[in-house]
């Protein structure tokens, strides 16, 4: 379980919906953006825990994009706290030179360029009170819509199913899309196939 009141109480942002990308469609709950957005950052939603360097550096990455006004000591005692496996952020055990050496690349970088990310179609509301069963509903109706299942397509019914704490399927992403298992073995990539074996791993 993840020790979030320690960033909650420094106000920390790790969530944050598109500012400048304007949605195709608002519904009550959220929006749809039919050719998608890479600006949605929501840090921690998952189950999936920071399990790779690479994947530290782009959580990092992204707290310091979101939190500008951090100085180079708070930024590293927050990440200090991320890497200690106590607090339920990371899955590996990492020695302080490495924290700090990570810490000096991220904290240097530009910060006029978002970190890179993945395109979303679907961002629901920060505050909405749908379970994670309803807006896998909800996600698979508006993405069959399009009657285009492709890679994004595959990647936002993944998460979500993820978020269900259940293992990620050719069989449950076909039934969530509304389409044929042959569909989406013929459109989910490598990288995609690795996504999701990393997802499931997080179980």
């Amino acid at each position: 379980m993840r020790n979030l009141e320690y960033l909650n109480s420094l106000r920390i942002i790790y969530s944050r919906n598109p500012i400048k990308d304007i949605p195709t469609e608002v519904f009550d709950c959220g929006c749809y953006y039919e050719h998608g957005t890479y600006e949605c950052y929501d840090l921690f939603k998952s189950k999936a825990k920071i399990n790779t360097f690479k994947s530290l550096r782009w959580h990092l990455q992204v707290l310091w994009y979101l939190n500008p006004r951090l100085t180079h000591s708070s930024f590293l005692s927050l990440t200090k706290f991320i890497c200690n496996k106590n607090n339920g952020f990371v899955t590996f055990n990492i020695e302080e030179v490495n924290i700090e050496k990570i810490v000096n690349e991220v904290f240097n970088q530009d910060l006029d360029r978002p970190p890179s990310n993945k395109l979303r179609k679907i961002v629901f509301n920060y505050n909405c009170k749908l379970t994670v069963q309803e807006k896998l509903s909800i996600v698979g109706k508006l993405i069959g819509k399009t009657k285009k299942i492709n890679e994004q397509a595959i990647y936002e019914i993944m998460l979500y199913i993820h978020d269900l704490g259940e293992k990620i399927t050719i069989k449950k992403m076909a039934q969530y899309l509304q389409c044929t298992t042959r569909t989406v073995h013929r459109n989910i990539t490598e990288q995609l196939q690795n996504e999701r074996n990393i997802l499931n791993n997080s179980l």
